[in-house]
């Protein structure tokens, strides 16, 4: 073997690493996007993968003779695999509720015949390089193809090729791997198994082409069946999956699978969140919105003629976007987006807080449920700490809470955690049609607060127009029967980033029942 096939070989890993760990993060990113809890099922794939290439590290020693050969029938079945997971997930999903079973299992074989890669390649090329040369060559390409494939995934895979077209750049990648492997190495392989290959290699490229034409017909196949009413809309974006549903002259939006509104109601939610908040504080003129990329909140908000500034802050461009230029949205948040006075920051809630200066005399924290570590930060003590240091003096807080009712504990700590941050409270809720009993926790600095519930009642003449809310409303909305389940506060923690308990709170909660 000479130096240009030992570089053809390494070049081959390389290429092997991008298409390592992009396997990696598609089937990390399709077990969040179906079993939810990002942290936990990122760290599990990623972990069960690191252990199966260990698996087939070992499986190759038993590998004796024609390994170039071998190699090869490797990457031909990678390729298939790769191309092909996210659409046998999406197709299962139609009939089966064990999405989770294939997802893993996929993920113990891909990473059994990655594993099987680096000693093959290893064991090839050392018919050129002397042992310390070989395998630091060997691991340093593929070291960087893991970091080559990382930004593919991050900047160019996920947000623009999305799930449906990024395991066939991956498949393609192993398939190229192999086929520049059969046609610069024809000589050391077999003359019969040359030709075996070669018909193979034919074969797969056709499935590959035609995977591609038809991987976004079935992932929409595989994708409705999740839903009950016919999608019109659906995007992967670099941070999550939107979804657009139809039924009559309705609309659901979903994100990740999980309902954010629907226009047969969103007033039973976006009214409660917003309107008593803007009651307790006379002429609010700067308000934060936190999420909210609809742009519902921002049209509630925008009734009230004191306002001069509403900043929206929204993680996705992508949702803000439908927010801002999507018909439905459009007409739905009343062009709430594009008015001179709404000022759009795409950015971690956390992080801006963090890093702004401003004050505000309302803040809105409509952020979707703390179903995840990553999530549950955006209701932690140190979140709503930030959020009191960044209200003027009788300025309000209020966040969604999830339900009282379906998840109490969760509510509760939410409740609890506020007054930790130095906030008074004041619990609400609301039978949202679509959503089921849905609650928010309203918040002033202690020292500033008095009796919450009287005060807003003192003011509960809207004077802005509304669909639902009325002093009536405000009166129902704010007041409680006997709880359901006793549960002592003593029993409750506080949520906070070093100890995150409400996921745990939250993911207890009795969801099944509504």
């Amino acid at each position: 073997m000479n130096s240009g096939n030992s570089n053809i070989l390494k070049a081959a890993l390389f290429a092997t690493g991008v298409a390592g760990i992009v396997a990696e993060y598609i089937l990390s990113t399709l077990a969040t996007y179906f079993l939810g809890d990002s942290v936990f099922q990122w760290t599990m794939i990623v972990s069960i993968m690191l252990f199966s290439m260990g698996l087939g590290s070992r499986l190759s020693r038993y590998v004796d003779q024609h390994l170039l050969e071998k190699f090869i029938y490797i990457e031909f079945t990678l390729s298939l695999l790769a191309s092909f997971c996210a659409i046998i997930v999406y197709y299962l999903t139609a009939f089966t509720a064990y999405t989770g079973v294939f997802i893993y299992a996929l993920a113990i074989v891909i990473g059994i015949l990655i594993g099987m890669e680096i000693p093959l390649v290893t064991r090839l090329n050392d018919q050129f390089e002397e042992l310390k040369i070989n395998i630091a060559t060997v691991l340093e390409k593929d070291y960087y193809g893991s970091l080559a494939g990382g930004i593919f995934f991050a900047f160019v895979g996920l947000p623009f090729l999305g799930l449906t077209y990024t395991p066939f750049i991956l498949g393609a990648v192993n398939f190229l791997v192999a086929a520049v492997l059969l046609w610069k190495l024809r000589g050391l392989i077999r003359p019969k198994r040359r030709k075996l290959l070669a018909f193979l290699s034919i074969g797969l490229a056709l499935v590959l082409i035609m995977g591609t034409i038809f991987s976004g017909p079935i992932i929409l196949y595989g994708d409705q069946s999740r839903y009950r009413d016919k999608i019109i809309y659906q995007e992967q974006t670099r941070y999550q999956k939107l979804v657009i549903t139809q039924w009559r002259d309705h609309f659901w939006l979903f994100i990740n699978g999980n309902q954010q509104l629907s226009t047969y109601d969103e007033w039973l939610y976006h009214e409660p969140l917003v309107h008593p908040a803007m009651l307790l504080v006379a002429n609010a003129r700067d308000v934060l919105i936190l999420g909210g990329g609809d742009g519902c909140a921002a049209r509630e908000v925008l009734k009230y003629p004191s306002v001069e500034k509403v900043t929206v802050v929204d993680l996705d461009p992508a949702m803000t976007a439908l927010g801002k230029k999507h018909p439905l949205f459009v007409e739905l948040n009343e062009d709430a987006l594009n008015q001179t006075a709404t000022i759009i920051e795409n950015a971690d809630a956390f992080s801006w807080l963090d890093s702004t200066i401003q004050f505000f005399d309302v803040i809105v924290a409509d952020l979707p449920d703390p179903k995840t570590v990553d999530l549950s930060r955006l209701y932690s003590r140190e979140f709503y700490t930030l959020c009191r240091q960044h209200l003027r003096s009788h300025g309000v807080l209020v966040t969604q809470a999830g339900s009282p009712y379906y998840a109490p504990q969760a509510f509760r700590c939410i409740d609890l955690t506020m007054q930790e941050a130095g906030f008074s409270t004041l619990p609400m809720h609301n039978q949202v049609l679509t959503l089921g009993e849905w609650g928010w926790i309203l918040g002033m600095p202690r020292d500033a607060a008095g009796d919450l519930k009287m005060r807003l009642l003192d003011r509960s003449e809207i004077q802005v127009p509304t669909r639902w809310l009325n002093a009536e409303a405000l009166l129902l909305i704010t007041s409680f029967g006997k709880p359901l389940q006793s549960i002592p506060d003593n029993e409750i923690e506080i949520n906070s980033l070093i100890h995150p308990v409400l996921m745990k709170y939250y993911n207890r909660g009795e969801w099944e029942l509504y």
